[in-house]
């Protein structure tokens, strides 16, 4: 699938249906057969908890994990950790440690580059990538 289209639903602002819109547009574009990935871009982890995992700071592997292999350049699986939810889609999830890993960013090299090198290791197993980011305007999406 070399064709991956990558969306971000983001607003500075919360509350304006960011993570409604992922979701749904998610399960919708997977029902019409395209394979979906959903990146819950957001510390508050709002993505993860919609789609049924409630005990987000118990989760083995999120996307804090993800993007400190990759500013560590350490090797692993980008699809270990990934949580495959009845309804079709694909969510890499989240919790508070992301919003410490972002704090992490600032003295990062290519920092604004991250997560677009996470997405790049695993785009072409999915036809759409949506992103649910957070309500700032902070140094992840």
């Amino acid at each position: 699938m070399p064709n991956s289209k990558t969306i971000a639903i983001c607003n500075q602002k919360g509350g304006v249906g960011k993570t409604t819109t992922a979701v749904n547009w998610g399960i919708g574009i997977a029902m019409q057969g395209q394979k979906v990935g959903l990146i819950d871009a957001d510390p508050q982890g709002d993505l993860t908890t919609c789609l049924g995992w409630q005990d987000t700071d118990n989760l083995p592997v999120t996307l804090a994990n993800k993007l400190s292999e990759i500013m560590r350049n350490t090797e692993s699986n980008p699809f270990n950790g990934m949580l495959h939810h009845a309804e079709n889609v694909d969510l890499v999830p989240a919790n508070l440690e992301l919003s410490s890993l972002e704090m992490s960013l600032v003295t990062v090299m290519s920092r604004e580059a991250v997560l677009k090198n996470y997405l790049n290791q695993v785009k072409d197993n999915y036809d759409y990538i949506l992103i649910d980011c957070m309500p700032s305007l902070g140094i992840l999406p």
